[in-house]
């Protein structure tokens, strides 16, 4: 997705199987609505940065045999997207020799 258009990232998450591709669709696209919010146009935006950091990790207890606890972690995370205006490139005129 880094480095993509956002029409095209949004076109490939909606096309994605896992089972994440849902709020990821999601949170790009409250990333667009605030780029909105702030005037920039949605042709120029691309996806700089896109990472997934480790979030709060909730420990429960599953009871076992003979009074023990066995200790399960849900595990959460963080998502964060960095959208950048392009700037369109001019292009180069060739010089005939």
């Amino acid at each position: 997705m880094r480095g993509k258009k956002v029409e095209d990232a949004m076109t490939t998450l909606s096309f994605v199987p896992k089972r994440s591709a849902g709020p990821v669709q999601k949170l790009l696209a409250s990333a667009i609505a605030n780029a909105k919010n702030l005037s920039i146009p949605m042709e120029n935006l691309i996806v700089k940065k896109i990472s997934v950091d480790g979030g709060k990790i909730l420990y429960r207890s599953l009871p076992m045999s003979r009074g023990r606890a066995f200790r399960i972690r849900k595990r959460t995370s963080h998502i964060n997207i960095v959208l950048a205006e392009e700037i369109p490139k001019a292009k180069k005129l060739k010089a005939k020799s």
